[in-house]
């Protein structure tokens, strides 16, 4: 299983609410909304991922969560570090 297969398995059931949290936490800065619920973040080194968000307490498909890891790199330790996972 790859890093990101793995840690989408570990954040499977995570709210939307603590994935963007964790993303301020990591240094992404909300750079602007789309019309349509998605919101852009951009970190300083140049990463950037859009988080369709429509309630905190609600969860990303597999497939979305997967995208969104992918582009901001995370590692299980990340995830660790930023307290996703125990």
């Amino acid at each position: 299983m790859s890093e990101a297969g793995e840690l989408v398995h570990l954040l499977r059931n995570l709210p939307v609410s603590e994935l963007i949290r964790a993303l301020e936490r990591d240094g992404f800065t909300l750079r602007r909304s789309t019309r349509t619920g998605g919101r852009i973040y951009m970190h300083e080194d140049g990463r950037l991922t859009v988080v369709h968000y429509h309630h905190g307490s609600d969860t990303l498909t597999r497939k979305t969560l997967k995208s969104v890891l992918e582009a901001v790199g995370w590692t299980p330790a990340d995830a660790k570090r930023l307290g996703l996972i125990s």
